[in-house]
């Protein structure tokens, strides 16, 4: 198989698996198997690409043999590579989920087709080396991802699908706005020759505003201060296997998409644009945990701390030192796989009390301890308690900060630290070690939903793969830290990235 193919398949296998479920969709039986199939193969294909990218240079592919910056390129560098495969397990993840989790009547509106739809935008997103293709990723993405958060037809569902779209499109046209501005400046829209042009502006000060308009645009997508409102009136209200893959992968497709912009093309002014990144990091870290803290329903708390984390991410882009983004690039590896499995997590203690709601929990480590188990590791990795995959992340991160004596930002994250503690061990207090409320008993049939069999397989095993893999990133960081290192590295030193797009 040749370079380009290679390079293609992440974004060909889940539009072919999404025209396929499409054909099928009087048969709820197929698409659930088509559903599935097609995520193992994007996983064999995501891995095969990983290994290439590893043992070797950055993989382009010119679509049409049209030459950048003329035609549409794909990249896939280390960053590029690392982030398809983590989609990948998600997307098998989260399939395997469904089988349990999604009802028949979403199942006939398409909830397969439209999945390996979104999964298509995110690849895309992840590969691109053409800021016009971004832009239409990200509409493939917003497309998918409301008509998933809108089918169902409850109030609240479409209420917070309301909110969702209307402020993404916001932040859509935002991003339209300043690719044309920038392409009026340069004539380019390729990225790599956008790293090369954009540097010979003599007006940097143009530059740096444009940079400001990419900064509010990919922020309002990654959902940082003050610009998140959007996520937690929206993330709680679909079914929990929908929830789960938006938590995991859609605020990560706008932290990556800065991580390249200000890594890649706006690195001439780092002592202002990278100056607000870490005020934004700082404060999107506090306003997360804080209105983490004060909810009490399991799905809001969760939703509250994708914001908190968020803000870890753009702390190591704001550093801006080599250490610091190894610190952002495993802590989005890490979180994609905690968070998505918190939520998962919550979904089936959802299923057998029947409430998300705290004040309404309870019992769950007394009548089913495994569940208490797989909750509590991605709860403390979340935590940052060692050795799970978090706290390598978080440690990364603060002995950055420490090594450029960057001190404020080192007491925000320690304290968001904290209060992150108190509201996972909120949720076990509430949910998992408190007695039931009420008198009820938990073998109350209107009060707790039975699973069993086939359908606890396939709630379960996901959760206990990525509770496994969690596990082994905290027990084993070496592989990961050395990759995060050569991922960091390329971001650095752009030059590896421009001469592979640009090169005849």
């Amino acid at each position: 198989m040749s370079v380009n193919t290679l390079v293609v398949l992440p974004v060909l296998l889940p539009l072919l698996t999404g025209a396929i479920a499409l054909v099928a969709y009087n048969s709820n039986v197929y698409q659930r198997y088509i559903g599935v199939g097609g995520t193992i193969i994007q996983l064999i294909a995501a891995v095969w690409l990983f290994i290439e990218v590893w043992q070797g240079n950055i993989l382009v592919a010119q679509m049409g043999n049209w030459a950048a910056p003329f035609g549409i390129t794909l990249v896939a560098d280390l960053l590029g590579a690392v982030m398809v495969l983590i989609t990948a397990v998600m997307g098998l993840s989260v399939s395997v989920y469904s089988l349990g989790d999604i009802d028949e009547d979403r199942e006939a509106f398409g909830y397969y087709p439209l999945f390996h739809i979104l999964l298509m935008g995110v690849n895309g997103t992840f590969l691109t080396g053409d800021l016009f293709n971004m832009y239409v990723w990200f509409e493939v993405m917003l497309i998918s991802s409301f008509v998933l958060l809108s089918i169902g037809n409850g109030k609240e569902q479409l209420e917070g699908a309301v909110k969702y779209v209307i402020i993404n499109l916001f932040s859509s046209a935002l991003f339209l706005a300043a690719i044309g501005i920038l392409y009026g400046m340069t004539g380019t829209l390729n990225m790599a020759d956008l790293a090369v042009k954009v540097g010979e502006i003599e007006n940097t000060g143009l530059v740096t505003a444009v940079s400001i308009l990419f900064m509010i645009s990919f922020g309002i997508k990654a959902a940082v201060f003050p610009l998140f409102f959007w996520l937690p009136a929206s993330y709680h209200t679909p079914p929990v296997a929908i929830s789960a893959i938006f938590a995991g992968l859609l605020t990560k497709v706008g932290v990556y998409v800065m991580i390249r912009m200000f890594t890649l093309i706006f690195v001439g002014d780092v002592g202002y644009t990278h100056t607000i990144l870490l005020w934004v990091a700082g404060l999107t870290m506090v306003t997360g945990v804080l209105g983490a803290a004060a909810q009490m329903e399991v799905r809001k708390i969760l939703s509250f701390h994708i914001i908190s984390q968020i803000g870890y991410m753009i702390m190591g882009l704001a550093l801006y030192t080599p250490l610091a983004l190894v610190g952002s690039v495993f802590y989005i590896v890490h979180h994609i796989i905690v968070k998505t499995n918190l939520f998962l997590v919550a979904g089936v203690a959802n299923r057998l009390i029947g409430s998300y709601d705290l004040y309404k929990m309870g019992g769950l480590y007394r009548y089913y301890p495994w569940l208490g188990i797989l909750f509590l590791i991605p709860a403390f990795s979340l935590a940052g308690f060692p050795p799970l995959s978090g706290f390598w992340a978080k440690f990364t991160l603060l002995y950055a900060a420490i090594e450029i004596e960057s001190w404020v930002i080192l007491a925000v994250a320690l304290i968001v630290g904290m209060l992150t503690l108190f509201s996972m061990t909120k949720i076990w207090a509430n949910a998992f070690w408190a007695p039931l409320p009420d008198g009820h008993s938990a073998n109350t049939s209107d009060y707790r939903k039975r699973i069993s069999g086939l359908h606890l397989f396939y709630l379960v095993a996901p959760i206990v793969l990525l509770a496994i893999l969690t596990m082994n990133i905290g027990l084993n960081p070496q592989p990961f830290y050395e990759f995060s290192l050569r991922a960091a590295e390329q971001l650095l030193s752009r030059t590896e990235y421009i001469e592979a797009v640009l090169r005849p």
